[in-house]
Order: structure tokens, then C-alpha cells, then sequence
């Protein structure tokens, strides 16, 4: 398998990172702080969406009180049926920019991961997929028990796939919005969301690339991600776009456009998926 970005790419305008948060009312604030200083000290455009489902606490009463100091955040609550998924699906149908991150409430991600996403998918890439297990990549006090069990999903998912990416569990990812839009519709409701973006968009040829990063666990509130529930969930995703891979005939294969050859026109290279 081998990917490449496109140079005819469009640059874009705008980063809008998507941030769902449920009774995170201990973190968020400090999240959005330090990812707001990040991405102005380094230069870029962005909106940070942040996505209220169904809090119990004071998470949507500290969005507020932030809003008034951030023009940039965009706080949004989800109305409808609450989980992960449908929460970063919210905010991905409330996002104005034309590339999406979606970042996690409690800080476990690294700010400066997210502008390191921002530059490769200005080089052309439709993706950008972060490892903590790559040289240059790290977690920091991981529990060993969802430890030995993330690397046995990503293996699995590995050969399932036939692909390299070996963390595909993680939510940290970069779009752009042509990926998110070629993807749709985007059925998984809880963190089983985490694997049908980048699964679809690697199935259906959009070109990824992979940057290391890093992950620390939350140091405030509880997780979550519970694995007993979620298992035959993720399970049920991952079978899902493993029929389309091998039996959709390439029916929602990522558009190819087919420009006017004049006599200077160079032949459009596209990136193949095995």
C-alpha cells in the first residue's frame, strides 16, 4: 500500500479542532487555554468547537464564561442522543474550516501535535494519523492492562486491513473536510468512531501519512472509554468497512476528477489503496 499527497491540493484556510467533553468541567478550560496560545503563537487560522454532551457538571457554565475571552471557541451542546461519536459528529456538523482535528477534553493530547497535523495536511495529504508507537512517539503513565490490550486491537486491525498504520484506535487524527464529507455517513455512536473515520478513508484511497505524537493520561476525572461495552462495538465497525474494502466494488472510492488534457495537461496521479 502507498499513499502521496496531492501538490494540486487547495491550501487551506481554516483549522477547526473538534473537542467533545462530558463532565469535564476539571480540564476543559485549561485545554482550550493552552491549545489557543499554541496555535496563535505558530500562526494558525483556527476555530476550536467544542462540544458539550450532556454534562452533569459545570462544563457548558465554563464554555460560556470562556466564549467571552475566546472569540475563537465555538461551544455546542448535543441536543440529541448522547456518546462519543455523536458528539464529535456534532461538531464536525458545526465546523466552519475546511480541516478537522479531533482532540480529546482532558489534555491527554499534545498541543503542538496539533500544529504538527495542520503542516502536513497544508503538504497535500487528505489525513494525518498520529502513533504513539513509532520512534519519536510516547505515552506517559498508560495503564499496562488497556496498554496490552490497544496494541492487540492494533495488530488486529493491521492484518485485518493489510496496512501499517499501528495505531488506529487513537482518537487523534487530522482530516480534511473533503475526507469527513467523503466518509459520511459516519454511523458509529460511541468511540467505536475513533476507527470508521480513518478505516473509510484509507479504504476509499484518500492519502494518509503518519506523524508521531504524544499521549499522557488524564490527570483530572475519569475516563470514558469503557472496554467491557465497547468491544463487540468496535468489533462491529471494523467488519463493517472490511466489507466494504472487499465487496463495495469501489463504489464510495474517494472522486477523481478528470480535467481537460490540453497539449501541457499532465495526467492526474492518484493514490492507490491495496
Amino acid at each position: 500500500m502507498f499513499t502521496k499527497p496531492d501538490a494540486t491540493a487547495p491550501e487551506l484556510k481554516c483549522l477547526s479542532v473538534i473537542i467533545p467533553a462530558r463532565d469535564e468541567g476539571d480540564c476543559v478550560a485549561s485545554t482550550v487555554e493552552h491549545l489557543t496560545v499554541e496555535l496563535r503563537l505558530r500562526g494558525v487560522p483556527h476555530e476550536i468547537v467544542v462540544v458539550d454532551d450532556g454534562s452533569s457538571d459545570r462544563t457548558w457554565e465554563i464554555l460560556q464564561d470562556l466564549k467571552n475571552r475566546l472569540p475563537v471557541l465555538a461551544p455546542v451542546q448535543n441536543h440529541g442522543e448522547h456518546g462519543f461519536g455523536r458528539a464529535v459528529l456534532c461538531g464536525l456538523d458545526h465546523m466552519h474550516g475546511d480541516a478537522a482535528v479531533i482532540m480529546m477534553a482532558d489534555e491527554s493530547d499534545d498541543c503542538r501535535d496539533v500544529v504538527r497535523y495542520w503542516e502536513r495536511l497544508n503538504e497535500g495529504w487528505d489525513c494525518a494519523f498520529g502513533s504513539r508507537f513509532v520512534k519519536g512517539g510516547g505515552t506517559i503513565d498508560y495503564p499496562w492492562t488497556k496498554l496490552v490490550l490497544n496494541r492487540f486491537a492494533n495488530k488486529f486491525l493491521q492484518f485485518l486491513f493489510n496496512i501499517d498504520l499501528n495505531d488506529t484506535t487513537n482518537a487523534f487524527k487530522a482530516y480534511r473536510k473533503t475526507v469527513i464529507d467523503g466518509c459520511r455517513p459516519l454511523i458509529a455512536p460511541h468511540f467505536n468512531l475513533t476507527v470508521e473515520i480513518p478505516l473509510k478513508a484509507i479504504v476509499r484511497g484518500y492519502s494518509w501519512t503518519v506523524i508521531p505524537i504524544t499521549w499522557r493520561n488524564r490527570r483530572t476525572g475519569q475516563t470514558k472509554l469503557k472496554i467491557k461495552e465497547m468491544g463487540s462495538r468496535y468489533l462491529f465497525i471494523c467488519l463493517y468497512v472490511w466489507l466494504e474494502k472487499y465487496f463495495s466494488r469501489g463504489d464510495y472510492a474517494k472522486p477523481v476528477s478528470h480535467p481537460t488534457r490540453g497539449p501541457e495537461s499532465v495526467p492526474e496521479v492518484r493514490s492507490e489503496v491495496e
